[in-house]
């Protein structure tokens, strides 16, 4: 029974993953949000309550960075070539990107509960809403929640650049997630926390870009300016209650730059810390709420 008990709780893993992925994913024409981003009408769309949730919290996050966490930004990441479509070979000129642009905007969405039930509703026909930078931490609390219906108290969950831990690990010390450098090495650590009971979560602008027209093109779009940040912020990290919640302020506060970001977070009073390109090297910033959490840290 012992032996089979792993096998069958690494199956309840993958079916729930599979299930996240059939709810959320933009890569599927049949998941769940697809269906909704394919329908060409403004009526209320219903939807599951889990992805009400998702949609609510990301447009209350959306709102406290205002506007720089947008789940509708999907087409200008696909015209930058960081979605199903390819890489553009020339720089999209501001004629694209103000047509990309006239199909985004958090102002577009809203959820409905009527009567009990859930709905989505869009006011532009074409708007396409991209959960993709909470899903990781969705998924990370949905196996979190697995864990405790199969009895298990001690845990450490990761799903992408998103982390929840309970307990102890198996040598009965804390749970420690490490904070990456933005080098090019793997497993170079920058800093080290225990997260006991919270989600981690950290976006970065060092390892998914491209090259092009000679400049460095990174994945992180501004929904303001309809193109990629520029700026010195190249990692952000935040600890929350769940992963949900610290995936979605991770790309917000990304988004928003080392100056804006800080002002956000004091205001929010979110733990968070910060690298920041500096010269040929980088600095660290980190909240009063973060700091709790830090085991040690490395020059």
């Amino acid at each position: 029974m012992m032996r089979q008990r792993p096998r069958r709780c690494a199956a309840k893993v993958q079916a729930q993953l599979d299930a996240d992925d059939r709810l959320l994913s933009t890569w599927k024409n049949d998941s769940a949000l697809m269906r909704f981003n394919h329908a060409a009408t403004t009526e209320p769309w219903p939807v599951s309550e889990a992805m009400a949730d998702i949609v609510t919290l990301s447009l209350r996050i959306g709102a406290k960075t205002h506007g720089a966490m947008d789940i509708t930004v999907g087409p200008l990441v696909n015209l930058w070539g960081f979605g199903p479509d390819k890489q553009p070979v020339t720089t999209p000129d501001a004629e694209a990107i103000a047509a990309a642009k006239a199909r985004t905007g958090l102002q577009h969405l809203q959820v409905i509960n009527q009567s009990g039930r859930q709905f989505l509703q869009k006011d532009i026909p074409d708007l396409f809403v991209d959960l993709s930078t909470v899903g990781e931490g969705y998924a990370a609390d949905h196996l979190a929640r697995l864990m405790e219906q199969e009895g298990i108290s001690r845990y450490l969950v990761s799903v992408g650049g998103a982390l929840v831990s309970r307990g102890m690990n198996g040598e009965g010390k804390p749970w420690r997630v490490a904070i990456q450098k933005p080098t090019d090495r793997e497993n170079a650590v920058q800093a080290i926390v225990d997260i006991n009971g919270h989600g981690i979560s950290t976006s970065g602008s060092y390892r998914n870009y491209y090259e092009l027209d000679g400049k460095r093109i990174s994945h992180v779009i501004d929904p303001q300016t309809g193109q990629p940040i520029t700026h010195k912020l190249v990692s952000v990290t935040v600890i929350a209650p769940t992963a949900l919640e610290a995936d979605g302020w991770d790309t917000g506060l990304m988004v928003l730059g080392p100056e804006k970001a800080q002002q956000v977070v004091r205001e929010e009073g979110l733990a968070v810390y910060m690298i920041v390109k500096e010269g040929e090297g980088f600095k660290t910033w980190m909240s009063p709420q973060f700091r709790t959490f830090l085991v040690g840290e490395k020059n």
